[in-house]
């Protein structure tokens, strides 16, 4: 059951960081961001009573594009929607309202433009990599940890061969997740491409070499040998993500590819051990190995059909979010997430952002590639799970993501 908070309340202008409304305009907003849903809901009537507004902030557990389309079909829209950015170009234009008048769109690179529009503004910068124990790691081989040194499979390698001699029995976990493999993981496959959109264009018109594509296989190499290292080897398809989230905080294993969002159930552990991400290990030459994979993440955008007032609302939410030092504090320390809005110089308050901001702010993030069929998550992901699983090899994987990109419906964009 979605949990919807409440609250209304009336305040002086002067004593408001936002623009004052109309005490009864509901604001209500979509969070698909589920790992700071609590954040969200204890922040409502906060907020509420900050700005005069009704706010409500409800989820799902239905993929984004089925549940906004089933709000739509009742005629209920919600004012404020996060979605993913391949959502923005599915609804906004029909759904969107122009966001340029705000001062978020102006205090930020990230954000989407349709047509000349700015159509949707980002709650996020979110990165991928491989997260690792930095502690952990120390203690057993004695010798300061730079991830820059294990940049190479190779190296990489020996680094884990090291941790098995000094008595980690399995250094790597793998989250076994759809989501995980397919758009995390393989999605490098495409976002590393020279041009991901020309290399999309050839699968989607069955011109595509996945087996013999270099940036397939050399992703692949790297992920063989995380298989080959994982503690849950004998029971990939099975690894539950809390356990290997709680052994990766422990030192238990020292290295599982994820992205900074992953701190939200690290944290839970409340372990002390210092922790990182690091780029994808792979024995390349063109610099991919030195970069993260991210960029703006979770998009906002204020729905047309509901009323000027509560449109207001919802531009003031999204301008207090990036300029007011609330709002900044709200999503730098409340949700321990790293801002994409230029005026928060807030520093982060996790470990895992802290990397990425620091690739994010030396330019070094590989743009997420945003247009992938909206079933590309359950399909690809159930090929990598049986590739993970043993139950297919490199050769049946590529065949299996052959047949699917053939025709495969790409985002409109």
């Amino acid at each position: 059951m979605k949990k919807l908070i409440t609250a209304i309340a009336t305040v002086t202008a002067a004593a408001m960081a936002v623009t004052p409304v109309m005490a009864a305009t509901d604001l209500t907003v979509f969070n698909s961001k589920s790992e700071i849903q609590t954040q969200f809901e204890e922040e409502a009537p906060v907020y509420s009573e900050l700005a005069g507004v009704n706010m409500e902030v409800a989820m799902s557990n239905d993929p984004v594009i089925t549940h906004m389309g089933t709000r739509y079909a009742s005629n209920n829209p919600y004012v404020l929607s996060m979605v993913d950015a391949k959502d923005v170009y599915s609804l906004t234009p029909e759904h969107g309202i122009d966001l340029a008048d705000t001062d978020a769109a102006k205090d930020t690179d990230y954000a989407i433009e349709i047509d000349g529009k700015v159509a949707a503004l980002p709650f996020c910068i979110e990165a991928r990599g491989v997260m690792y124990n930095k502690t952990a790691i120390e203690d057993i081989t004695g010798e300061e940890f730079k991830p820059e040194d294990y940049k190479t499979l190779d190296a990489f390698k020996e680094l884990l061969d090291k941790l098995v001699e000094g008595g980690m029995d399995a250094p790597v976990a793998i989250m076994k997740e759809d989501w995980s493999l397919a758009a995390h993981y393989l999605a490098q496959v495409v976002e590393e491409q020279e041009d991901p959109e020309a290399y999309v264009q050839k699968l989607v018109a069955g011109e595509g070499d996945i087996i013999n594509n270099e940036k397939f296989n050399s992703l692949m190499d790297t992920f063989d040998v995380l298989m080959e290292y994982n503690y849950a080897k004998d029971s990939a398809v099975n690894a539950d993500r809390n356990k290997s989230e709680d052994m990766l905080a422990w030192g238990d294993v020292a290295f599982m590819f994820g992205g900074n969002w992953d701190w939200s159930l690290i944290v839970q552990s409340e372990s002390d051990s210092e922790m990182g991400m690091m780029p994808v290990p792979q024995n390349t030459e063109d610099g991919t190995n030195e970069k993260l994979v991210g960029g703006g993440s979770k998009y906002f955008f204020v729905d047309s059909s509901v009323s000027e007032e509560q449109q207001q609302a919802a531009k003031d939410f999204l301008n207090w979010m990036a300029t007011d030092p609330d709002g900044q504090d709200f999503v730098s320390n409340t949700c321990a997430l790293v801002s994409p809005y230029k005026s928060n110089t807030l520093d982060v308050s996790d470990p895992l952002s802290v990397s990425v901001k620091a690739f994010a702010d030396a330019g070094n993030l590989i743009g997420n590639y945003n247009f992938f069929p909206d079933d590309h998550i359950t399909k690809v992901g159930a090929s990598m799970q049986k590739y993970l699983g043993g139950e297919i090899d490199r050769e049946g994987l590529a065949d299996e993501l052959t047949e699917y990109w053939k025709g495969a419906a790409v985002i409109e964009h």
